[in-house]
């Protein structure tokens, strides 16, 4: 299959299942697997993953999924394959009665496998840390999960001009978020401006900043969101959070310092959990070090997609 989603199933490799807790487990790939279990797994750890989330991130990604003696979804592990030599990773959960038994762990080794000869990123709960630095990632760098009822800002700089995204964007879109993420994520992109509403700001005659916003979760979520200034980025944040003013809207950033966090939290986006960038093979751009010329990415496409 693509990108090895069959090479670690029963190849010999590692073991086709495992014994926890009194009982077998194996493991199936999560493209089998019918959209209300694995629904079902989300909502039994708390993450506000929709059916219509999974299929999304079925579409681009691969992954596996363990199944106990009667097919119930009880854990999940994926990733996101950009090129030949990059993913990310994310969708790792486990049922509340198996965590700390080793099913994390043998699903994520199944991953690496499937996955070998790549760099990789994720962004760790606290909860899976542990498991995260046993296999060898190394933390960097904050995620702020940001959400909440959205209200106008009420932001008094002068609004630079901002347009709305239209197709033909989508070249410059993609270059953008490849200068800010260091890695090209073209198919991902197309497939994020497909279901989004953007907006874009231009400088001397180029695209300097954007930020996509789609349905996600509990409403909306705004990301991936690229810019070199805090005012660029709320530049084109900005009317993301008019058009969702008294309802639920999220973003996910590493930034907690300057203009932005500031423009975030009195757009009625609290804080309300914390995630930690992790890398293996590669270190992570340091979004401390954005210049007019140097985009960063203000806000993440989703945890699992970076």
């Amino acid at each position: 299959m693509e990108d090895g989603v069959g090479d670690g199933v029963g190849d010999g490799a590692l073991p086709g299942s495992l014994t926890v807790d009194a009982f077998d487990m194996r493991v199936a790939d999560i493209a089998d697997i019918d959209l209300e279990r694995l629904h079902a797994l989300s909502i039994s750890v708390g993450w506000p993953h929709r059916a219509e989330d999974w299929q999304f991130v079925r579409e681009v990604g691969h992954g596996f999924v363990a199944l106990d003696e009667i097919d119930r979804v009880l854990a999940s592990a994926m990733w996101f394959p950009h090129g030949d030599d990059f993913a990310t990773i994310g969708m790792v959960m486990t049922s509340p009665r198996l965590q700390a038994l080793g099913v994390g762990d043998w699903l994520m080794k199944r991953v690496l496998s499937a996955s070998a000869g790549r760099t990789y990123r994720l962004n760790a709960t606290r909860a899976a840390l542990a498991l995260y630095r046993s296999l060898g990632f190394i933390g960097h760098r904050t995620v702020f999960q940001c959400q909440g009822e959205a209200r106008r800002s009420g932001h008094a700089a002068p609004a630079p001009a901002v347009r709305q995204l239209e197709a033909a964007d989508l070249a410059a879109v993609t270059a953008l978020d490849e200068r800010a993420f260091g890695i090209s994520r073209a198919g991902l992109m197309a497939r994020l401006f497909e279901q989004s509403v953007g907006y874009g700001l231009d400088r001397d005659g180029a695209l300097v900043a954007f930020a996509l916003c789609r349905p996600f979760g509990r409403g909306h979520v705004v990301g991936p969101a690229v810019a070199g200034t805090d005012e660029d980025a709320i530049a084109v944040i900005q009317p993301h959070v008019d058009e969702h003013d008294g309802r639920f809207l999220r973003l996910d950033t590493h930034l907690d310092e300057g203009p932005f966090p500031l423009f975030v939290a009195r757009s009625g986006l609290r804080i309300h959990d914390t995630v930690l960038s992790m890398s293996l093979g590669a270190p992570l751009t340091d979004p401390s070090t954005r210049a007019p010329d140097r985009p960063v990415t203000y806000a993440l496409a989703t945890q699992a997609l970076g």
